[in-house]
């Protein structure tokens, strides 16, 4: 442009203003089968409570939630029944297009400049400043997809008693709220809008679908509108029945991007894939810097129901941040350090105010949800080696959480629940190079927690697919028949306990060596379980035999040694000689006392059994007393619902009512019965003990009144 055209356009006179009704900027096309929500209603209703001067409103929510498209109906709806006389729309991603926005209403409006677009956006907000005499102006003004609250520092629209603002964000950031600011949450579609958002949009082309595929496939994509849409569009053009295009998005081997239609709908921008990735490269920037990515590495790994957060803090989580960290360009002077759990709980604000995960630190154990789509999304990125390191570190990480005593069970069940998404999302890392410990302490968790059908079940497919990755031999599969022939065993199947056992032994021996602690733990367990199944002197010939082996071999004072002491012990009493039983695990407990202390797990059982053998010794009044201290341990070591805490309180009953006393048995056992049936279920085994015994107690007890 020459210096003349440039004078020419600089003195170029103001246009006049347009007249009311006026719309700058072009409102989104409404989206194929747009479904009414609920949101609709909140926004609605929270504009007309707003008072005399309207709040701003603000939606927000992850990407992919329809945030956009409610936007556009209420501006649509809004503009269509008259009830506005300027509607301004800016798609406000950055600084830059906002004030562009604000400068074109402001020519259009009222006579600013062109040639200074900071200054025309001034005058626009200063238009829509309510002023004493002037005209009222019914206004709307829509900032649709603000990626950060500082681009509208000094760009807030006024409060006025006839205009409205409408925001919609991913960020959830506090400075998005304040006094004249609404935040309004958009969620997924309920099952049912999701349903009949694809019964709609496939019978708009012809097509009707079976409605438990349909419900089913809402499901499989977790109710996100932006996934329902692009799924109806691959439907449509490719012509595959629901049931097929479920199998595409099951298929571990197939990425979000290969589920997607080779052209979007609704003038989407982006395919599902790419969905969140800008929000991650923000989330990125927020400090500390460059811990949101990996952070969500491992988040992609978990349950996306709930993620414990001290397994996201702990020591293996703190080394994959600091491994990982993602390079940024900021802050570049000094090399960062090790990730603290400060920073790992930052890094997940950091992913919370992008709208990409759920972070809520009041429910410790389910601290973290993230969407299955955002998961499988974030999975896509990783290349095959970084995907295995990551669920590896994943695995440890809940090893680190897991406390050795299981007291809190909903703890205990959130943890399961993450080893087995970890294990269906990655099970190749998790059997390799070996398997992973995290795979049978769920096992043992389940068991442990009175589920031991669940337990066996486990380890039976633990079992064979250990077999299958690293072949019959390898020790963690020997490994897994253990745990497998011991949990059968505890559902009653003590004969097929021990027939199980039976064939590990020579397995042991032949791989490990006779004097392998393993092999010597497998004899030990095989007399238990041959004793269990009616041969209680063969059980305790062999562990005498046993004895000597392990104490020359682990030493005196190993912890298999004092089983084995232990075990021995109560066969012995099982096969006759009540006063040798608890004599021995009297001295038994000395030791352990001595080796690993009052409150060990394995020192409590010692004392539940040398209780229990004092009472078949003829002091039945003892053997109440011990339980009763027993129990106010156990119930601290272990905590109220831990099965060998009920176990105790059914053994206390028990020896109350030998001791004379069936109405207090009958008492306890009242009060155990619907704490079992709470824990384990009417139909366990102990559960259904305490109904008899309660009976029998109560029986006698009325008895002893009538005599």
């Amino acid at each position: 442009m020459s210096a003349e055209q440039l004078t020419m356009v600089q003195q170029r006179a103001p246009r006049e203003p347009a007249a009311w009704p006026h719309q700058v900027g072009v409102i989104p096309s409404r989206a194929q089968s747009f479904q009414h929500r609920t949101e609709t209603d909140r926004l609605r209703t929270a504009a007309e409570s707003g008072g005399t001067a309207l709040l701003s409103q603000v939606l927000t929510g992850m990407g992919g939630v329809g945030k956009t498209q409610l936007a556009a109906d209420y501006a649509r709806t809004a503009w269509e029944d008259g009830n506005l006389d300027v509607l301004v729309w800016i798609t406000a991603s950055a600084r830059s297009p906002v004030v562009t926005g604000y400068a074109q209403a402001g020519v259009e409006l009222c006579r600013a400049n062109p040639c200074d677009p900071e200054q025309a956006a001034r005058s626009f907000l200063a238009w829509v400043t309510p002023k004493a005499g002037a005209e009222p102006c019914r206004w709307l003004i829509v900032l649709d997809d603000v990626a950060d609250p500082d681009d509208l520092r000094g760009l807030w629209p006024p409060a006025s008693p006839y205009g409205r603002t409408l925001v919609t964000t991913r960020r959830r950031d506090a400075a998005l709220t304040g006094e004249d600011r609404r935040l309004i949450t958009v969620g997924l579609f309920t099952e049912a809008e999701a349903v009949a958002y694809l019964t709609a949009s496939l019978a708009a082309h012809g097509r009707s679908d079976p409605t438990c595929q349909l419900t089913a496939l809402a499901c499989d994509l977790g109710c996100l509108p932006l996934a329902l849409s692009q799924s109806a569009a691959y439907l449509i053009d490719s012509g595959e029945d629901v049931a097929a295009y479920r199998e595409l998005l099951a298929d571990r081997t197939t990425t979000l991007a290969d589920t997607a239609p080779d052209r979007l709908p609704d003038e989407q921008a982006v395919a599902l894939a790419a969905a969140w990735s800008l929000s991650l490269d923000r989330a990125d920037t927020l400090h500390p810097l460059g811990l949101a990515r990996p952070m969500l590495h491992l988040a992609a790994l978990l349950d996306a129901n709930g993620i414990p957060q001290n397994v996201l803090t702990s020591e293996p989580a703190l080394t994959h941040l600091t491994e990982h960290r993602t390079p940024t360009g900021r802050d570049t002077t000094k090399e960062p350090g090790q990730a603290s759990p400060k920073d790992a709980v930052r890094a997940l604000r950091a992913l919370y105010r992008l709208s990409l995960i759920d972070h809520t630190p009041d429910t410790p154990n389910q601290a973290v949800r993230v969407h299955q789509l955002v998961q499988r999304a974030t999975r896509d990125t990783l290349a095959p080696d970084q995907y295995d390191r990551t669920a590896r570190t994943a695995a440890d990480a809940l090893m680190a959480a897991w406390p050795d005593v299981e007291r809190d069970t909903a703890l205990a069940q959130t943890l399961r629940a993450n080893t087995t998404a970890l294990t269906t999302c990655a099970e190749d890392a998790v059997y390799r190079p070996d398997m992973h410990a995290v795979l049978c302490r769920t096992g043992s968790s389940l068991g442990e927690a009175g589920q031991v059908t669940a337990a066996t079940v486990h380890f039976h497919h633990l079992t064979a697919t250990a077999t299958q990755h690293l072949g019959p031999d390898h020790p963690d599969t020997l490994n897994s028949r253990d745990h497998l022939a011991y949990w059968r065993g505890r559902t009653g199947d003590a004969a097929g306990a021990a027939a199980a056992f039976a064939e590990l032994l020579p397995d042991r021996q032949r791989v490990l060596g006779n004097d392998h602690p393993h092999t010597l733990a497998t004899q030990s367990s095989l007399a238990w379980w041959r004793g269990e199944a009616g041969d209680a002197a063969g059980a305790a010939a062999a562990l005498a035999k046993l004895l000597p082996d392990q104490q020359r071999v682990l030493g005196k004072d190993h912890s298999d040694t004092f089983i084995t002491r232990r075990v021995l012990a109560h066969w012995r009493g099982e096969a006759g000689d009540a006063a040798a039983a608890a004599a021995a695990l009297a001295e038994l407990l000395l030791d352990q006392r001595r080796v690993l202390g009052d409150g060990h797990p394995q020192t409590l059982i010692t004392r539940g059994r040398l209780a229990r053998w004092q009472g078949e010794a003829g002091d039945a009044a003892g053997a109440a007393a011990a339980l009763a201290e027993l129990l106010a341990d156990r119930q601290r070591v272990l905590g109220d619902d831990h099965p060998h805490t009920l176990i105790t309180r059914h053994s206390l009953a028990w020896w109350q009512g030998k001791a004379g006393d069936a109405a207090g048995a009958a008492t306890v056992l009242a009060e155990l019965l619907p704490d079992q049936r709470r824990v384990l279920g009417d139909h366990h085994p102990h559960t259904l003990a305490t109904r008899r015994e309660l009976d029998y107690w109560r029986e006698q007890a009325e008895q002893r009144d009538a005599g």
